[in-house]
């Protein structure tokens, strides 16, 4: 029978060891796990990787429960789960955002989380500008007609050059697909929280962007402030031919506001990669019956590079932490 995790271990320093546990692949085969860890594991540590990703949180305990440092990607870890692990001091989370983790108990236990910032920018910047071609050149609709034997008859598309795209939130990954969406010739608006000063982009208030944009991307966090951040009445200030991209978080769109605003034609469209829940999506999510939607199960990050890189930052946090240089805190 094939094993579900792996422990390595050496007999170095003992009373400086610490027992970490990856609670998941994170999208990494054995051969790049081995390399990755090899310094840690020269050190002494204990190092237990397991090969299958589980979420119910009855196993995440069982293999949590004595480690002192713990790397998780995307699944929640709520108060229940730090309550049944007493030991644990590191938190690495192989993703950008932490909003899947109660990060106010892990304050209280004093548990250092350290999140793997930069891992995705390229990925998703080029997965938002795929979705905008996709939704202006119509390809998933094309594909289905041409399986059908149909022809092009009543397909008219766009082009993104020469639009203008607004991009809220201008961190990382907004500036990234500020300078992908300037190679096609677009013109460039955005709304940050604060002013940046970069080139080729103007930054305007948030009620300006919705109204002249053809296109509006988010990438934004999900926080108490940016929850519900578009609702009703923002998308009456949007363009009717105007579509929307959501590569960051779903609540950040309140979701039956924009069912309605496309089933009322007050936008042209939408793509979206997240939702109100990860997928899979129950059926009676009215999002299916919203027209003109292009949805995607929250695949934004999911590269090979991305992943690769990611596990790189995942262990760099971990020996960063135990150097007492930690980077990337979150808390």
């Amino acid at each position: 029978m094939r094993r579900k995790s792996i422990t390595l271990q050496t007999n170095k320093i003992k009373h400086q060891t610490m027992n970490i546990v990856f609670i998941e692949p994170l999208g990494v085969c054995e051969c790049t796990f081995h390399t990755a860890v090899a310094a840690l594991q020269a050190q002494g540590h204990q190092i237990t990787f397991y090969k299958d990703r589980r979420e119910d949180e009855d196993t995440l305990i069982e293999r949590a429960k004595d480690a002192e440092i713990i790397a998780v990607s995307n699944i929640p870890l709520r108060k229940n789960f730090f309550e049944h692990c007493p030991r644990l001091k590191m938190l690495s989370v192989a993703f950008t955002g932490v909003d899947h983790i109660d990060i106010e108990e892990c304050r209280k236990r004093g548990i250092t989380v350290c999140n793997a910032a930069g891992y995705s920018t390229q990925a998703v910047a080029e997965l938002a500008i795929g979705m905008m071609i996709a939704v202006y050149r119509k390809i998933v609709g094309g594909d289905a007609i041409t399986r059908i034997s149909g022809d092009r008859q009543g397909i008219l598309g766009s082009e993104l050059g020469g639009k203008t795209v607004g991009i809220i939130g201008l961190g990382a990954i907004g500036q990234r697909v500020a300078q992908l969406a300037a190679a096609f010739g677009c013109r460039i608006l955005a709304y940050n929280r604060s002013p940046k000063n970069l080139p080729g982009i103007t930054q305007v208030d948030k009620n300006t962007l919705l109204s002249q944009a053809d296109i509006i991307t988010l990438h934004l966090p999900l926080t108490a402030d940016t929850r519900n951040f578009l609702q009703s009445e923002d998308f009456a200030l949007m363009r009717p031919h105007a579509i929307l991209i959501n590569t960051a978080r779903g609540p950040i769109v309140n979701q039956n506001a924009l069912y309605e605003a496309l089933r009322k034609g007050k936008i042209a469209g939408a793509a979206l990669d997240v939702y109100d829940q990860e997928p899979p999506l129950p059926a009676d999510c009215e999002l299916f019956n919203a027209p003109n939607l292009l949805m995607l199960p929250h695949l934004g990050f999911a590269t090979h590079e991305a992943f690769a890189s990611r596990f790189d930052i995942v262990v760099k946090n971990m020996e960063n932490w135990l150097a007492g240089t930690p980077q990337n805190k979150i808390c």
